[in-house]
């Protein structure tokens, strides 16, 4: 840790995933549903697959462990992500995304508990800031009041669970096997979970097949996946709950650009968050951990 190797890669994660995030809604907007961006997701894994495994001389980690490890990461991802587009079917985003946005939590518990890892004060009072920051930062505006049942909140908390044991079990494969070879099996993951992302698709609403749908889709999606192999770096350097609330401060960047590029102002929850987040990250960098 001494190094901030961790804090390169994890820096480098949260600005392509919060580029991502400003950028996705154009295709979905175009017309190109999210169901089907997910499909293209998974598809722009595979070339940086290719990359991971060219790195490692294709010497794959293959015993039942790391196996195990890397389904585990790959499918809780994956899985999560197809979980999510139900619970925003079932119910309302403005409570789903601050719900969801908290999975470091569980993360960073299972680490203190399991894997042992400790920080300092500044380590610490960093940490908190980052989760009030990510709650912040999820915060909507909700255009409705009225809520139909409550399975979005079941699937919300599955969500929630999903991506905090994922970043927990990415950790824990880091201390056994390559970061190359989790991201492979992430990747083929998400390949497996493409037909269940295609039975949700609505093909009875018009799609949008041209560049600004599947083609423009995949631009915006590659740097999902740069970030997701970036993360694997820094769980490979740095502590999981250190890394797990910075890399989910992207919103912060995501902030910026739609200011920048759809001249969105943002609510005064978010430019809270936005400070709270700035000060986290320096203290991430300036403290010993």
């Amino acid at each position: 840790m001494k190094n901030k190797l961790w804090l390169f890669y994890a820096i480098i994660t949260a600005l392509t995933w919060g580029v991502w995030g400003a950028l996705i809604e154009i295709p979905q907007k175009a017309g190109f549903p999210a169901t089907l961006g997910y499909s293209v997701w998974a598809l722009t894994m595979v070339p940086y697959a290719i990359v991971a495994l060219m790195i490692i001389k294709f010497k794959l980690d293959r015993d039942f462990k790391s196996v195990l490890y890397g389904m585990i990461i790959g499918l809780t991802g994956a899985g999560g992500q197809i979980l999510l587009f139900q619970a925003l079917f079932e119910g309302p985003a403005y409570i789903i995304f601050p719900v969801v946005s908290l999975f470091p939590v569980i993360t960073i518990l299972l680490s203190l508990t399991i894997l042992k890892e400790k920080s300092n004060k500044l380590g610490w009072t960093g940490i908190i800031l980052a989760l009030v920051a990510i709650f912040l930062l999820s915060y909507m505006k909700p255009k409705s009041m009225e809520i139909d049942g409550y399975l979005w909140l079941g699937l919300s908390l599955l969500v929630f669970s999903m991506w905090g044991v994922q970043g927990f079990f990415m950790k824990l494969a880091n201390n056994s096997m390559k970061a190359e070879s989790i991201f492979f099996y992430m990747a083929l993951s998400g390949l497996l979970l493409i037909p269940i992302a295609i039975w949700m698709t609505d093909f009875t609403q018009e799609i949008n097949w041209g560049f600004k749908g599947p083609f423009l889709a995949a631009l915006i999606h590659t740097l999902n996946s740069i970030g997701a192999l970036f993360i694997l770096y820094a769980m490979r350097y740095g502590k999981a709950i250190i890394v797990a609330p910075l890399t989910s401060l992207s919103p912060m960047i995501t902030i910026v650009l739609s200011l920048i590029i759809y001249s969105v102002m943002p609510n005064p929850a978010m430019i809270v968050g936005f400070v709270l987040a700035l000060i986290a990250i320096y203290l991430f960098s300036v403290s010993e951990i």
